[in-house]
């Protein structure tokens, strides 16, 4: 689903969230597989507070930015096995 190229990872997933469903677990898995010093850009077509939530609580800083209606960048970095 998602591929790590040059210690970066872009996730896109604002048409499988329009679809109904909820990446969020996919999303989080493959963060914690990761190796440390990724860098993770993941858009979605909200701001994704609890997807937010649970980056902080593995220790990660966010970084979010409005693009246009309906289009929210998260970008963090893994600093740290978790």
């Amino acid at each position: 689903m998602f591929e790590l190229v040059d210690k970066k990872v872009v996730m896109d997933v604002r048409e499988l969230v329009a679809k109904g469903e909820h990446p969020r677990r996919e999303i989080l898995n493959f963060i914690k597989a990761a190796p440390v010093g990724t860098i993770f850009e993941i858009h979605l077509p909200h701001r994704g507070e609890p997807l937010i939530a649970n980056l902080q609580s593995f220790g990660m800083n966010v970084i979010v930015n409005e693009i246009e209606p309906m289009h929210f960048r998260l970008m963090a970095v893994k600093l740290d096995e978790f």
